[in-house]
């Protein structure tokens, strides 16, 4: 897993990156081991804190933003949402993948009495 930051107008200590990773970590089995993580943290005008997260994967791009009063809190929002969204798709596309393995098998006849 690769992992950069980019940190404007906050300052992070190591405790809080290290929360980051571990959450990262959480969900880093759910990709390709050529995952880059990019998570930017900044904070706005009024005290939030603004988090994205973009993970490409070769041929993917997922990206997720949350904003909150804690860092913290603002990651596990963004984590949440990205496992939603990576489920949802691998459901998609085993589904797709199933619906197209039997209409193949549809069309392929055996026997002409066989039922299926």
């Amino acid at each position: 897993m690769k992992t950069r930051f980019l940190f404007k107008d906050v300052e992070v200590d190591e405790k809080t990156k290290d929360y980051i990773l571990k959450r990262l970590e959480e969900i880093s089995d759910l990709f390709h081991e050529l995952t880059l993580f990019d998570t930017e943290v900044s904070r706005d005008k009024r005290g939030f804190f603004y988090v994205e997260v973009n993970v490409r994967e070769p041929h993917k791009l997922h990206r997720a933003k949350e904003t909150s009063k804690s860092i913290e809190g603002s990651i596990d929002m963004v984590i949440a949402k990205l496992r939603v969204h990576i489920v949802k798709e691998k459901d998609r596309r085993r589904e797709l993948r199933e619906r197209g393995a039997r209409s193949i098998k549809k069309g392929v006849v055996v026997d002409e009495s066989a039922r299926f």
